[in-house]
């Protein structure tokens, strides 16, 4: 139950900061700017890594759960878990937002500013990065070393600077999904749902190629990311 409950904990922050700030960007005129948005993004996962990793690994994200247990480094049975964690955490940093911005008309949602295989392309290649980057600075499920903070966070606003105005750079299933039930806006979820997992589901036969024998292989109960 800790582990779940860092898990709520930690992707409420990502979303209520995240898109939150794209909300207060929208409100205050500008103020935060795209950049400042980018650096919420990256910041707030790099806290939360540095606060909940060693609880659960701080995955925030159901793609990064999923493919820590496609590679081994986490027991398939505690997938469900963390996704339903995840989703409700995100579910309840959308519902303070819409109480606390009632004008808000997307919430923050992530929505294609092209055509949607333009964008559905992109956020399986953003998120392929992601996971080969949490892949390599990470061991087993958890985040653990002074450095994999700054690794996942940087590569989040990186990934969120130059790709955001185009797709969103969700990169997170729960992230936009949550945001988009909450504001209704429903018509392109299906990229961010799909194209997370896939992307981060490449990224493992990618870190095994370049790692050393075994670097996909189960569990240990030693190891210890997010």
């Amino acid at each position: 139950m800790k582990k779940l409950f860092a898990e709520f904990l930690g992707t409420f922050a990502l979303v209520f900061a995240g898109t939150g700030a794209v909300i207060i960007n929208q409100v205050s005129g500008g103020a935060i700017t795209h950049v400042g948005i980018a650096l919420t993004f990256g910041l707030v996962v790099m806290a939360m890594i540095y606060t909940l990793g060693e609880v659960s690994g701080a995955h925030l994200n159901p793609a990064v759960t999923t493919a820590f247990a496609a590679a081994g480094r986490l027991a398939w049975s505690a997938v469900p878990g963390y996704v339903v964690a995840q989703v409700a955490g995100a579910l309840t940093a959308s519902t303070l937002l819409r109480f606390l911005f009632p004008n808000a008309l997307t919430l923050g949602a992530t929505l294609p500013s092209g055509p949607a295989a333009q964008s559905f392309v992109l956020e399986v290649i953003l998120t392929f990065l992601l996971m080969l980057v949490i892949l390599n600075v990470s061991l087993g499920a958890k985040e653990k070393g002074i450095t994999a903070g700054v690794a996942v966070g940087a590569v989040i606003a990186l990934e969120a600077l130059f790709a955001g105005p185009i797709s969103g750079a969700s990169m997170n299933g729960a992230r936009s999904l949550a945001p988009a039930l909450v504001s209704g806006q429903l018509d392109h979820l299906w990229i961010y749902l799909i194209a997370p997992v896939l992307g981060a589901l490449l990224a493992v036969p990618a870190c095994c190629a370049l790692r050393e024998p075994g670097c996909c292989s189960p569990l240990k109960s030693t190891s210890a990311h997010p």
